[in-house]
């Protein structure tokens, strides 16, 4: 005797079905890790990252560069 369950066990669900909740759980965890990555740099490589682009937009001269460069610590 089934008692109303069915094909798809107790909650309905088969065994696909839970493969695909497991599955779209991962991706989304997988999806979340990766936007944190840009967020873990530390607050100095980003801030020579911008001194860089400053330097070679011309924003600021060599020597400026050098001060600030050793201001921050790299």
């Amino acid at each position: 005797m089934m008692h109303g369950y069915g094909m798809g066990g107790f909650f309905g669900l088969g065994l696909f079905d839970l493969i695909v909740i497991i599955a779209l759980f991962l991706i989304l965890i997988w999806v979340i890790k990766g936007n944190n990555r840009n967020n873990d740099r530390q607050p100095e490589d980003r801030a020579l990252g911008i001194l860089n682009e400053r330097l070679a937009k011309g924003e600021i001269s060599e020597e400026e560069y050098e001060r600030l460069r050793e201001k921050i610590g790299n």
